[in-house]
Protein backbone atom coordinates (compact mmCIF):
# COMPACT_ATOMS: atom_id res chain seq x y z
CA UNK A 1 0.00 0.00 0.00
CA UNK A 2 3.22 2.38 0.76
CA UNK A 3 3.99 1.46 -2.50
CA UNK A 4 1.00 2.42 -4.17
CA UNK A 5 0.18 5.75 -2.08
CA UNK A 6 4.04 6.97 -2.92
CA UNK A 7 3.44 6.00 -6.56
CA UNK A 8 0.21 7.84 -7.20
CA UNK A 9 2.44 11.23 -5.27
CA UNK A 10 4.73 10.83 -8.02
CA UNK A 11 2.24 10.80 -10.62
CA UNK A 12 0.46 13.95 -9.48
CA UNK A 13 3.88 15.64 -8.72
CA UNK A 14 5.00 14.86 -12.60
CA UNK A 15 1.63 15.85 -13.54
CA UNK A 16 1.51 19.21 -12.02
CA UNK A 17 5.47 19.66 -13.51
CA UNK A 18 4.04 19.07 -16.86
CA UNK A 19 1.30 21.62 -16.20
CA UNK A 20 3.92 23.78 -15.14
CA UNK A 21 5.87 23.63 -17.81
CA UNK A 22 2.37 23.48 -20.38
CA UNK A 23 2.11 27.09 -18.67
CA UNK A 24 5.24 28.22 -18.58
CA UNK A 25 5.37 27.20 -23.31
CA UNK A 26 2.21 28.92 -23.50
CA UNK A 27 3.36 32.38 -21.79
CA UNK A 28 6.07 32.31 -24.08
CA UNK A 29 3.89 32.20 -26.59
CA UNK A 30 1.82 34.67 -25.24
CA UNK A 31 4.70 36.94 -25.23
CA UNK A 32 5.72 36.30 -28.57
CA UNK A 33 2.41 37.66 -29.88
CA UNK A 34 2.12 40.60 -27.55
CA UNK A 35 6.01 41.28 -27.91
CA UNK A 36 5.20 41.49 -31.61
CA UNK A 37 1.93 43.54 -31.78
CA UNK A 38 3.47 46.06 -29.55
CA UNK A 39 6.75 46.11 -31.60
CA UNK A 40 8.96 45.65 -28.81
CA UNK A 41 12.14 44.28 -30.43
CA UNK A 42 14.55 43.23 -27.98
CA UNK A 43 11.53 41.46 -25.62
CA UNK A 44 10.42 40.06 -28.79
CA UNK A 45 13.78 38.66 -29.92
CA UNK A 46 14.85 37.67 -26.02
CA UNK A 47 12.09 34.90 -26.92
CA UNK A 48 14.12 33.40 -29.75
CA UNK A 49 17.03 30.79 -29.40
CA UNK A 50 20.06 31.89 -31.12
CA UNK A 51 19.53 29.02 -33.36
CA UNK A 52 15.96 30.05 -34.23
CA UNK A 53 14.50 30.16 -37.69
CA UNK A 54 11.28 31.77 -38.53
CA UNK A 55 9.46 30.42 -41.60
CA UNK A 56 7.40 32.74 -43.37
CA UNK A 57 3.59 32.40 -45.43
CA UNK A 58 6.16 32.97 -49.01
CA UNK A 59 8.15 30.20 -50.03
CA UNK A 60 11.32 32.54 -50.19
CA UNK A 61 10.78 33.54 -46.32
CA UNK A 62 13.06 31.02 -44.10
CA UNK A 63 14.71 33.01 -42.32
CA UNK A 64 17.63 33.19 -39.23
CA UNK A 65 17.14 34.62 -36.15
CA UNK A 66 19.71 37.42 -37.89
CA UNK A 67 17.44 37.36 -40.88
CA UNK A 68 14.24 37.89 -39.05
CA UNK A 69 15.12 40.45 -36.77
CA UNK A 70 16.91 42.81 -40.11
CA UNK A 71 13.19 42.35 -41.92
CA UNK A 72 11.67 43.12 -38.36
CA UNK A 73 13.72 45.95 -36.79
CA UNK A 74 12.75 48.53 -39.52
CA UNK A 75 8.91 47.66 -39.15
CA UNK A 76 9.52 47.94 -34.89
CA UNK A 77 11.67 50.91 -35.03
CA UNK A 78 8.41 52.46 -36.84
CA UNK A 79 6.18 50.73 -34.17
CA UNK A 80 4.59 48.74 -36.44
CA UNK A 81 4.73 45.20 -35.52
CA UNK A 82 1.94 42.64 -36.31
CA UNK A 83 -0.64 41.68 -34.42
CA UNK A 84 -1.73 37.94 -34.27
CA UNK A 85 -4.52 36.84 -31.38
CA UNK A 86 -4.30 33.52 -30.53
CA UNK A 87 -7.84 31.96 -30.96
CA UNK A 88 -6.67 27.92 -30.74
CA UNK A 89 -3.48 26.10 -29.42
CA UNK A 90 -2.18 22.99 -28.90
CA UNK A 91 1.17 21.89 -27.14
CA UNK A 92 2.98 19.03 -26.89
CA UNK A 93 6.34 17.67 -25.12
CA UNK A 94 9.10 15.22 -25.58
CA UNK A 95 9.03 12.50 -22.82
CA UNK A 96 12.55 14.18 -21.28
CA UNK A 97 10.32 17.80 -21.46
CA UNK A 98 12.83 19.51 -22.72
CA UNK A 99 11.26 20.18 -26.15
CA UNK A 100 7.76 21.36 -26.77
CA UNK A 101 6.09 21.53 -30.38
CA UNK A 102 2.78 23.36 -30.72
CA UNK A 103 0.30 24.45 -33.64
CA UNK A 104 -2.21 27.38 -32.82
CA UNK A 105 -5.04 29.12 -35.45
CA UNK A 106 -4.67 33.06 -34.70
CA UNK A 107 -6.43 35.83 -36.36
CA UNK A 108 -4.78 38.40 -38.41
CA UNK A 109 -6.62 41.73 -39.50
CA UNK A 110 -5.28 41.70 -43.14
CA UNK A 111 -4.76 37.85 -43.62
CA UNK A 112 -7.53 36.41 -41.56
CA UNK A 113 -7.02 32.98 -40.05
CA UNK A 114 -3.63 31.78 -40.33
CA UNK A 115 -1.40 29.29 -38.06
CA UNK A 116 1.94 29.18 -36.35
CA UNK A 117 3.51 25.85 -35.74
CA UNK A 118 6.63 25.48 -33.84
CA UNK A 119 9.61 24.12 -31.45
CA UNK A 120 11.03 25.40 -28.23
CA UNK A 121 13.24 24.30 -26.74
CA UNK A 122 14.48 24.44 -22.75
CA UNK A 123 17.96 25.38 -22.15
CA UNK A 124 18.83 26.59 -18.92
CA UNK A 125 15.62 26.43 -17.48
CA UNK A 126 14.39 28.78 -19.93
CA UNK A 127 11.86 28.19 -23.09
CA UNK A 128 13.10 29.45 -25.59
CA UNK A 129 11.54 29.32 -29.41
CA UNK A 130 14.04 27.89 -31.98
CA UNK A 131 11.53 27.64 -35.12
CA UNK A 132 8.42 29.42 -35.90
CA UNK A 133 6.17 28.79 -39.08
CA UNK A 134 3.59 31.46 -40.22
CA UNK A 135 1.08 29.72 -42.70
CA UNK A 136 -2.32 30.97 -44.04
CA UNK A 137 -4.46 27.52 -43.67
CA UNK A 138 -6.28 27.13 -47.28
CA UNK A 139 -9.87 25.58 -46.99
CA UNK A 140 -9.73 22.60 -48.93
CA UNK A 141 -12.59 23.82 -51.19
CA UNK A 142 -10.47 26.11 -52.73
CA UNK A 143 -7.14 24.60 -52.86
CA UNK A 144 -6.94 23.50 -56.51
CA UNK A 145 -7.33 27.09 -57.42
CA UNK A 146 -4.95 28.54 -54.95
CA UNK A 147 -2.83 25.97 -56.89
CA UNK A 148 -3.46 27.16 -59.94
CA UNK A 149 -2.83 31.09 -59.14
CA UNK A 150 0.37 29.97 -57.33
CA UNK A 151 1.92 27.81 -60.42
CA UNK A 152 0.51 30.32 -62.84
CA UNK A 153 2.89 33.39 -61.21
CA UNK A 154 6.17 30.62 -61.16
Amino acid sequence: MKHLAAMFMLMVSLSAAADGELATVDEVLNSLHETASTASFEKYFALYDDSAVFIGTDASEVWSKKEFKAYAKPHFDKGRGWTYLPKDRNIYFSPDKNVAWFDELLDNESLGETRGTGVLVKKAGSWKITQYHLTIPIPNEIADDVAEQIKAIK
